[in-house]
């Protein structure tokens, strides 16, 4: 595992360290902790970013089947043989 220097004031060494106490964990396991959550926020906003930006990305595409053609098809496949619908 790497290790990051952290520069901290006082008074931050001192929160981290009394946050450490209440939580049970060190001072280091906060930190880790805290990058955890960091990264997997900018993970997350960053997959929101990607998907805005793909939205209406097929808008205006004319050689695409319609959705309910597609639901109709799907449908026909997973409809039984027999037409009970608890059969394999």
């Amino acid at each position: 595992m790497a290790i990051a220097g952290l520069h901290l004031t006082d008074q931050e060494q001192t929160a981290l360290e009394t946050m450490a106490q209440r939580a049970g964990k060190t001072p280091e396991e906060l930190v880790q902790d805290a990058i955890k959550q960091l990264i997997a926020q900018f993970q997350s906003e960053d997959r929101l970013r990607l998907l805005q930006q793909a939205r209406g990305m097929w808008k205006d595409r004319t050689d695409l089947p319609a959705l309910t053609d597609l639901r109709r098809e799907w449908d026909r496949q997973t409809e039984p043989d027999d037409g009970n619908p608890t059969a394999d």
